[in-house]
């Protein structure tokens, strides 16, 4: 990863890191109002989810609400060697969960059913920059990149972020695979995969 990349994470981060607990409730709050309006969202019937860690825009509530609407909600499990996600399906946010990689809550595989990430209609992505077109930077270990494009390439993408996460251009690699709408608190970016340039 370039200088540049190293740095726009870095600083992206420490915005992110500074938001007050208030803040991160209210603009994740706002951010799940503008999600419900992208059609293809309310229409998925089985969504990965991840669960929000450190200052991350918080998720356990979009969790919930899909759990609610009878949606099937799989989270990942970060595979160490070789580096993998795979995926198992929760019902109980309170039960179905144990500290993983890095202290991020994941499913606990004893309780849980493991996924075929073939049947996911959509896959709600993280990170630590993102810009316009769909762009996306994560946090350095490539997990998503090789699962969106290996193992779930007919799932929508969709990041979800605060806006101060937002550039104008992210330097990519040929490998980043691009988001088909990123979702701020402010507004919903409809990105249009395929174009790299």
């Amino acid at each position: 990863m370039s200088h540049h990349a190293q740095d726009l994470r870095i600083e992206k981060l420490a915005l992110r890191d500074v938001l007050s607990e208030d803040e991160r409730q209210g603009k994740s709050r706002d951010m799940l109002r503008l999600l419900e309006m992208v059609s293809s969202y309310n229409q998925a019937v089985s969504i990965l989810y991840f669960v929000q860690f450190r200052s991350e825009i918080m998720t356990t509530p979009l969790i919930q609400n899909c759990l609610d609407r009878g949606v099937l909600v799989s989270l990942p499990l970060t595979v160490i060697k070789p580096p993998s996600l795979l995926i198992y399906h929760v019902t109980d946010l309170s039960h179905d969960l144990q500290l993983g990689y890095c202290d991020i809550p994941e499913p606990d595989p004893l309780k849980c059913q493991e996924v075929d990430p073939a049947g996911l209609d959509m896959v709600i992505v993280p990170g630590s920059v993102f810009d316009r077109r769909g762009g996306r930077m994560g946090y350095g270990g490539g997990y998503y990149d090789r699962f969106l494009a290996n193992r779930a390439p007919q799932a929508i993408r969709i990041g979800v972020c605060f806006e101060l996460q937002m550039v104008e251009k992210i330097p990519l690699a040929p490998h980043d695979q691009l988001l088909d709408f990123i979702v701020t608190e402010s507004c919903v970016y409809e990105c249009y995969r395929g174009n790299h340039d």
